[in-house]
């Protein structure tokens, strides 16, 4: 069983940047991808970013590409979200998952005032 903990949440102005941080424990993430999803209150859970574990492959919904950048260390056992130019809509729980395995972490709550 493999533990997702995220990390680097927090509350941010408009046009700020977060780092966002998934570490696996218990076991690695393997060679499978990692994905980032939010859930915005009153929301339902929609997809933010997911990498390969090569890092060759990213994708990103509409809404962050050019602000958000996604990486991995795998000798680490991390995966990373870089959020850059945040807006309000932003505001959300993000959570790390490997979606070949159904793991999920707990989630980090990110809040961009305006």
């Amino acid at each position: 069983q493999v533990q997702l903990v995220e990390s680097g949440g927090g509350l941010v102005q408009a046009g700020g940047s977060l780092r966002l941080s998934c570490t696996a424990s218990g076991r690695t993430f393997g060679t499978n991808d990692v994905g980032w999803y939010r859930q915005a209150p009153g929301k339902e859970r929609e997809f933010v970013a997911r990498i390969s574990w090569s890092t060759v492959s990213t994708y990103y919904t509409d809404s962050v590409k050019g602000r958000f950048t996604n990486s991995r260390d795998n000798a680490k056992n991390t995966v990373y979200l870089q959020m850059n130019s945040l807006k309000p809509e932003d505001t959300a729980v993000y959570y790390c998952t490997v979606p070949v395995l159904n793991y999920w972490g707990q989630g980090t709550q990110v809040t961009v005032s305006s």
